[in-house]
């Protein structure tokens, strides 16, 4: 018998609002509401807003909790923020992955920098237990604590160009929670409490920690809060996006977003092989002649040793047409040969070709008229190296699709944007 399917505290409404449900990594969430099109469409050109709470938390804290993190997190958090490549500091977060000695990902995840000496990391979920058990066995000085904090928090991402106008409406003093917030940088706490100075709360008393992050490629923010207030932030933040026609959105949308914004899925786009030569390069704390990396960590002996041929790419195709990855689908390159299978296949509903370039729905510069009816796009990984602008096709048992090797994919995308152009 496996495990029973786990609920956010969210499921409730989700099921009282007719969403169609599914089992995503041990939990029961919402797959879309009215459609995914509809919800994909909304984060690009309003707002969307999606329950997470799925997602697991690990806190890590103690005199020891930098060096553990820099053992075990493929990111240098020495040198990791920005083009200078700074050390990361209070509220701000990076992402990464933990590895074992193979190179093979165990899962992706973000470390957020709360104080000196104590840290919150983000993974997938199901993967609290994990990624804590994995922090513990690398703790031999036992300098740190860890702890697994899945379940305990609610988390709520509203993403797309008027999440900041949105929130507005829900936050105490947002003019000033929104200043001096770049992209990846977060402001709170979920374990203090609205008497504290740099406090992050909802005008009902919510304390939250809200983060200048999200899985879609878009302007928008992460909110952490205590479980049991998880409902009540949701309703208050629907009432306040009803006039920007902001809709939930299912883990649909969610896919086909972060497919268009070339971001990983975790245990699909990245797994158990080596993780190098993929379009996620920041992840990895390569010296600046990308010859060796800044910092030892697990698994960066096998990474540089590159015994095993795997390469990741992003591709997209001309139409909406898609191959299933469970058939598998394979990659067959100009000769005719196999060389590798598709790891994601997805449509980016908000884009299309004019003249061979791909426009956004969302792009300032895109033709009049522009009506796009969507691209597929995703990941493949192969056992040899690809020039981007080389096209292969991809097969399952059903068709054959020819798509193009690409460096991006969905252009215009707004979660850089300055937030004095998007409050």
């Amino acid at each position: 018998m496996g495990q029973p399917v786990k609920r956010t505290p969210m499921h409730a409404w989700h099921v009282s609002q007719g969403a169609s449900m599914a089992d995503f990594g041990g939990y029961e969430m919402p797959l879309w509401y009215s459609s995914a099109k509809n919800e994909h469409l909304a984060v690009l050109t309003r707002a969307g807003l999606f329950d997470t709470s799925h997602m697991a938390v690990v806190d890590v804290r103690g005199p020891g909790a930098h060096a553990l993190l820099q053992n075990c997190f493929t990111n240098d958090l020495d040198a990791c923020i920005g083009k200078s490549r700074r050390a990361i500091s209070n509220g701000r977060c990076v992402y990464g992955a933990f590895l074992n000695e193979t190179g093979g990902v165990i899962d992706d995840g973000i470390v957020y920098k709360l104080s000196d000496g104590r840290y919150l990391v983000v993974v997938n979920a199901g993967m609290g237990a994990k990624i804590a058990t994995h922090l513990m066995a690398n703790n031999p000085s036992v300098a740190a604590t860890v702890t697994d904090m899945t379940d305990r928090f609610g988390k709520i991402d509203i993403q797309g160009p008027m999440a900041a106008k949105i929130l507005s409406d829900v936050l105490v003093d947002a003019e000033k929670v929104f200043d001096a917030m770049p992209y990846f940088s977060f402001k709170g706490d979920p374990q203090s409490d609205c008497t504290e100075e740099h406090a992050v709360c909802l005008k009902d008393g919510t304390v939250i920690l809200l983060s200048r992050t999200g899985y879609t490629g878009e302007f928008g923010f992460e909110l952490f809060m205590a479980a049991d207030k998880t409902v009540a932030a949701w309703e208050a933040i629907v009432d306040a996006g009803k006039p920007f026609g902001m809709v939930a959105c299912g883990l649909a949308a969610r896919d086909s977003l972060r497919g268009g914004a070339v971001l990983p899925l975790s245990h699909q786009d990245i797994g158990p092989w080596p993780f190098v030569h993929h379009p996620w390069p920041f992840a990895l704390p390569w010296t600046a002649d990308g010859t060796g990396f800044s910092k030892p960590f697990i698994g960066d002996r096998a990474l540089l040793n590159g015994q095993t041929p795997c390469y990741t790419y992003a591709f997209v195709g001309p139409d909406l047409r898609k191959v299933s990855t469970q058939d598998p689908a394979v990659v067959i390159n100009s000769t005719g040969n196999d060389i590798g299978r598709v790891l994601t296949c997805v449509s980016d509903m908000g884009i299309g070709y004019v003249d061979q370039q791909i426009f956004s729905i969302a792009s300032p510069d895109r033709p009049e008229g522009f009506n796009p009816r969507g691209l597929c796009c995703g990941f493949i990984k192969v056992n040899e190296p690809l020039e981007t602008g080389v096209q292969v096709q991809l097969k399952d048992n059903r068709r054959t699709i020819k798509v193009t090797i690409v460096d991006d994919i969905r252009p215009d995308r707004t979660a850089r944007r300055l937030m004095s152009e998007m409050v």
